[in-house]
């Protein structure tokens, strides 16, 4: 029997590095956009306070409560293992080979075709699966869906996610809300003061999304690499891959756009052909993925 110790998920140095980097440009820019604030809301010590605790608490809000938030927004529940054994059943034995924590596990009653993973450690994380996925795949291709998804939890890649997901949703927030915090001071400085802080969260929003896109199409290829290899059946995963993507182009644009919150924790992106979102896709094209998992079936002698 192979030991429990090279089963694990292989360690990805590009992904460490990515990761590395995203956080060290999210922590300055962080820093910068509450120098920004302070400075043009700070104008008494009760200001300045107020916009520091809007800045950190929405920060800390966001990462702490990341998992809840996520399960909440596709309106999924956590399931126990007497009310879904066999997916209990899998991702137990995926976590004895990877040896890491179990996650909660979620079904979400959506018949879009999918799957995420969420979490700020992986003992404070969650793997939720919809119905539609369950009712689409074989036993084995839901196997390397959730190795997948564990593979994201294990690499912590989705906790950087979350961080960068937090910094663009406070800029925004900032925004429609700029007014409010100056709203004591109305005059042309207030004025002035609201355009820079406009200008700045827009500027970070844009930032932070296309650090998050550009980590986000990495992650996915490497968490591909690592439920293929945990399992041994790259074939079974992309074959659910295929169909996943296959089916996603018939799910209405309704149902899509009401993921928006998750869309890049998913295991495929929920796009169609007519959304305009699929410019800024948060996934690797789907011919670059089964591309990969070809080589590792060839180089693993997969038949």
């Amino acid at each position: 029997m192979t030991p429990v110790a090279r089963n694990r998920f292989r360690s990805d140095r590009g992904l460490t590095l990515r990761m590395g980097g995203v956080s060290l440009a999210l922590g300055a820019l962080y820093v910068a956009f509450g120098a920004v604030l302070l400075s043009v809301y700070g104008d008494t010590p009760a200001s300045a306070f107020l916009v520091l605790v809007i800045v950190l608490g929405m920060a800390w809000s966001q990462w702490y409560f990341s998992d809840t938030l996520a399960l909440k927004s596709m309106r999924a529940k956590v399931v126990e293992p007497h009310q879904a054994p066999e997916l209990h059943a899998m991702i137990d034995r995926l976590c004895a080979l990877a040896d890491m924590p179990k996650p909660r596990v979620a079904v979400a009653q959506t018949d879009m075709p999918n799957a995420f993973a969420t979490g700020r450690t992986p003992s404070h994380s969650a793997v939720c699966v919809t119905t539609g996925i369950m009712r689409r795949l074989t036993a084995d291709e839901l196997e390397g869906v959730l190795a997948h998804e564990l593979a994201h939890v294990a690499n912590r890649d989705v906790t950087v996610m979350t961080v960068a997901s937090t910094l663009g949703l406070l800029a925004g927030f900032i925004t429609r809300w700029g007014m409010l915090l100056g709203g004591r001071n109305r005059n042309r400085n207030g004025a002035i003061g609201f355009l820079i802080v406009l200008v700045v969260s827009i500027v970070v929003y844009a930032i932070s999304f296309v650090l998050t896109r550009s980590l986000s199409r990495y992650r996915e290829l490497s968490a591909d690499r690592s439920g293929a290899y945990i399992t041994g059946r790259p074939s079974q995963l992309a074959s659910a891959l295929s169909k996943i993507s296959g089916d996603m182009a018939r799910i209405p644009s309704n149902d899509l756009r009401d993921t928006g919150a998750v869309s890049a924790f998913f295991f495929a992106p929920a796009l169609n052909r007519d959304s305009v979102s699929a410019m800024f896709s948060t996934h690797p094209p789907l011919e670059k993925r089964l591309a990969q998992l070809q080589q590792i079936s060839r180089e693993m002698g997969e038949h």
